[in-house]
């Protein structure tokens, strides 16, 4: 009977291990020890001229950072693909995080820029029928963030970096391309929170 306790609560133990996050310990419950911060956060920016040139169209753009229990990072950005084929704009950004011993959260992310273009028309070879607008890759970008993990809806960008890399340069060289000046604006970002309220609303 003992053998067969000992196995079940082997059997338990590795099912528990399992399906716990393998979050990095820490002591105490402070920053992102704890792994609480996981869930989906947004922050908004109200643009009032979108166009800049005085005609006051404004946008209300959102970013919205998913971070994963499985280490890996998505944001998403909803001016980016506004008025993409005039001015270009970015893709979804695509990383990692770790918890640094102080408890601060640091992210890594790449993503590829692009610009407008009208050269497909000087390769007819390839492309037979160019649209008089298209894109190219600009360049690629690395960004790393430092955020403060303040309470548990909201995550502050306390440190911002990125290193910029030309069409020809590998954006995954954590040393190459052309390093960029330390940016310490602080931006807050608010957990999205589930809520049944508005299915309850009459």
């Amino acid at each position: 009977m003992s053998k067969l306790t000992n196995v079940v609560v082997a059997l338990l133990a590795l099912l528990l291990f399992m399906v716990i996050p393998a979050f990095p310990q820490g002591n105490g419950d402070a920053g992102c020890k704890n792994g609480k911060f996981i869930g989906s956060y947004t922050h908004a920016d109200a643009v009032p001229d979108i166009w800049g040139d005085g005609s006051n169209i404004e946008h209300q753009l959102i970013s919205q950072l998913n971070l994963h229990s499985d280490g890996t990072v998505t944001e998403e950005f909803d001016g980016a693909p506004d008025t993409m084929l005039s001015l270009g704009l970015s893709t979804p950004l695509v990383g990692s995080w770790t918890c640094r011993k102080d408890g601060m959260l640091v992210v890594t992310v790449i993503f590829a820029v692009y610009a407008p273009t009208t050269d497909a028309i000087n390769h007819p070879a390839t492309v037979p029928s160019p649209p008089p607008v298209d894109l190219f890759l600009f360049q690629h970008t690395r960004a790393t963030y430092l955020f403060s993990v303040t309470d548990a809806n909201t995550l502050t960008r306390v440190r911002a970096r990125n290193r910029r890399y030309d069409p020809t340069q590998d954006p995954t060289d954590p040393t190459g391309g052309v390093l960029r000046p330390l940016n310490t604006n602080v931006v807050v970002y608010k957990r999205l929170v589930a809520s049944d309220a508005d299915l309850l609303a009459p």
